[in-house]
């Protein structure tokens, strides 16, 4: 038998010879010609590269770094999916003097990363050959893979190149992210896409120049419209079209309209629901509620149900809302909100939908009032004064009232006029401190007048003369006593 013959390749750039069967050779060229259209398009230099103007247009950082094969210092290429992240790692393969490798940190776990470390190592060592290294979706490592990184980032050894379609500063290590560059790259204009679909059927090494394609103008608006600003879903459209569109007897392709509705019917949603788009959604929802502008609530909600959010997850900041932004200028909001908690389990999608929307147009022009935060004034006093004993005439007198005198002395208001009768309910202390501070809107306009005539009468009681009303908290204390909360795991997580 004979052994197989060998294509002996040129040196490689660290100085080793590479051999490669014939057949594995064959087998790459077949791979190469039979990939899908997105992948034989992908661009080779920064010339043919579309879009991303900010970070790799003429004289900018990032494209004279690589021109110039002067790329030392880490990136983080951090976008949605067809945007040019990878693409820019290859352009940059195809560019640079060093050793490149790419490795996908879905696939590959600690002991691929080893050798690609070690090799690094010794290739530095013994050529003194800096290594730069991709990592496709670089958030899919863990904390421990990504520390074994830094101490080679730091001294150079390698230069990373990390591809993200989530929020870095969130998902991967503060110290790799303090040494790296992060460039954020931006779904591609309709102008960007129509280029590179036109590329496609003029390319006659890469793509369709050698068929005779023809492509409707509404065809081509539609490919466009729908791809949303990913390349390789308009390319993927464009090949599925083309591929299964029969030639006519003089051998032209015709894509219509219809045929290109067929080939991509459903424009793409970034949405993943424990990525960044799933969390930026919900808080444009909120924030477009809390703002009071229906229409903008009804176009968030839509785009979370149209990208297969749970319902319940919408009904649930939809309840939180309802009590943190509108609270007593509302009561109803609450209610409302509930409510479609519960028709939503009733009925299910589809017509479940509408007691969703009911509830969010209702919370949008609902009066808003934040006062339900006066509740982390009275936490953060207790956090910083400590906690006093409960006034012996607000004890239980059910267990204790005949040893210690609990509950003696307490007033039950109902016996009095008005059913209310001004005595203390906070300790002797903190009398005449006021942590609520009710609003002017909808239904809290009338509680605050009836509370400023209980409290004149608790004053005039207890000959209360000087108050204390406790000042708002800002955004940032707030969010941090709800950490707080979160930490001490107050009620459901």
């Amino acid at each position: 038998m004979q052994p197989p013959i060998r294509c002996i390749q040129p040196a490689a750039r660290d100085g080793r010879m590479v051999n490669m069967d014939l057949f594995d050779h064959a087998m790459q060229d077949r791979l190469k010609r039979e990939a899908p259209l997105a992948a034989r398009m992908r661009p080779r230099t920064l010339d043919e590269f579309e879009g991303q103007e900010e970070i790799v247009g003429e004289g900018r950082l990032l494209r004279r770094a690589i021109q110039a094969d002067r790329l030392f210092a880490s990136i983080i290429l951090w976008g949605p999916p067809g945007t040019g992240k990878t693409t820019l790692a290859m352009i940059i393969a195809n560019t640079t003097q060093s050793h490149f490798e790419t490795i996908s940190a879905v696939l590959a776990g600690k002991p691929e990363l080893r050798q690609v470390i070690k090799a690094a190592r010794e290739r530095r060592k013994l050529y003194q050959k800096r290594t730069i290294l991709f990592v496709d979706e670089v958030h899919r490592w863990n904390k421990a893979q990504q520390d074994a990184l830094l101490p080679l980032v730091e001294n150079g050894t390698i230069t990373l190149i990390g591809a993200t379609t989530e929020n870095p500063y969130f998902e991967v290590i503060g110290a790799l992210v303090s040494r790296s560059r992060v460039f954020q790259l931006r779904p591609l204009d309709d102008e960007n896409v129509r280029k590179i679909i036109l590329h496609a059927l003029e390319d006659d090494e890469r793509g369709f120049g050698t068929r005779q394609v023809e492509l409707d103008d509404g065809a081509m608006e539609h490919f466009v419209r729908v791809a949303g600003g990913d390349a390789r879903n308009a390319l993927n459209a464009l090949e599925l079209a083309v591929e299964t569109t029969p030639p006519s007897e003089d051998g032209r392709i015709r894509i219509t309209l219809s045929v290109a509705q067929e080939s991509i019917q459903r424009r793409a949603v970034l949405y993943d629901k424990d990525g960044d788009a799933h969390y930026d959604t919900i808080s444009a929802f909120i924030k477009s509620i809390r703002g009071s502008d229906p229409d903008a609530a009804l176009y968030w909600l839509a785009k979370m149900l149209y990208a297969g959010e749970d319902p319940r997850f919408i009904i649930r900041r939809l309840l939180i809302l309802a009590s943190e932004d509108i609270g007593l200028a509302d009561p109803l909001g609450l209610v409302v909100a509930a409510a479609a908690l519960q028709s939503f389990e009733f009925i299910g999608l589809p017509e479940g939908v509408y007691p969703i929307v009911e509830a969010t147009l209702y919370l949008a022009t609902a009066p808003k009032s934040n006062t339900t935060s006066a509740y982390f004034k009275a936490y953060r006093l207790l956090e910083e004064q400590g906690i006093i004993e409960v006034p012996g005439h607000l004890k239980d007198a059910n267990r204790d009232a005949r040893a210690l005198g609990h509950g003696e002395g307490y007033e039950y208001p109902h016996s009095h006029p008005e059913h209310h009768i001004g005595q203390g309910y906070l300790p002797e202390a903190l009398w005449g401190t006021y942590f609520y501070n009710p609003s002017n809107q909808g239904y809290e306009r009338q509680v605050e007048a009836r509370l400023e005539r209980w409290r004149e009468a608790q004053r005039r009681a207890l000959e209360i003369e000087t108050t204390t009303e406790i000042v708002d908290l800002s955004e940032d204390e707030i969010e941090a006593l709800k950490r707080q909360h979160r930490q001490r795991r107050v009620g459901p997580s």
